[in-house]
């Protein structure tokens, strides 16, 4: 009776152990987020690959950086980037120097104001399998981005396949 007892309790928690294992947040793909959820550490030390200014509605100035993965791939006009590549656009509101423009006595310098968000990404062909190997993430003060947010991201960037779905070319 002692041996079925134990082999009783000895499947329970087998079984115990694998439900959990299973329901666990972050195991496997199944609950893994479908985009970037942590801003990538030491990203602002990172290697500058361009800069735009985006008019209209945004009327931005940004800085895209890359990783040593990606600025490496960048460098060597490697396509598609390898895994563990990141890229991070820093985004910033275009405003007028005053102080510049005083100098030049008209209207011409524009600088980076205040920021109006960060946005990464990262490339893992497994986990992000389902939006060409790349992960999103948009921050804004410091907190990513819903879900519904994000589901642009990808739709917006499959225009850009042939440069892996990244916008912005290197510029040395």
């Amino acid at each position: 009776m002692k041996h079925i007892t134990f082999f009783l309790v000895a499947v329970a928690v087998i079984a115990g152990l694998g439900v959990f294992a299973a329901a666990a947040p972050g195991h496997g793909d199944a609950g893994a987020a479908a985009f970037v959820t942590e801003m990538p550490h030491g990203f602002r030390d990172w290697q500058w690959v361009s800069s735009a200014h985006e008019a209209g509605k945004l009327n931005s100035l940004g800085a895209l950086l890359a990783n040593e993965v990606a600025i490496r791939a960048y460098r060597e006009g490697k396509l598609p980037f390898p895994d563990g590549s990141i890229l991070a656009a820093l985004h910033y509101k275009n405003v007028p120097s005053d102080e510049n423009n005083k100098i030049f006595g008209q209207v011409q310098s524009f600088v980076p104001g205040a920021p109006t968000n960060i946005q990464f990404m990262v490339k893992d062909s497994k986990k992000y399998a389902a939006t060409g190997g790349w992960g999103f993430g948009h921050f804004q003060d410091g907190k990513p981005a819903t879900a519904d947010f994000m589901k642009p991201c990808f739709p917006c960037h499959a225009k850009a396949k042939d440069s892996d779905f990244v916008f912005t070319r290197y510029t040395p």
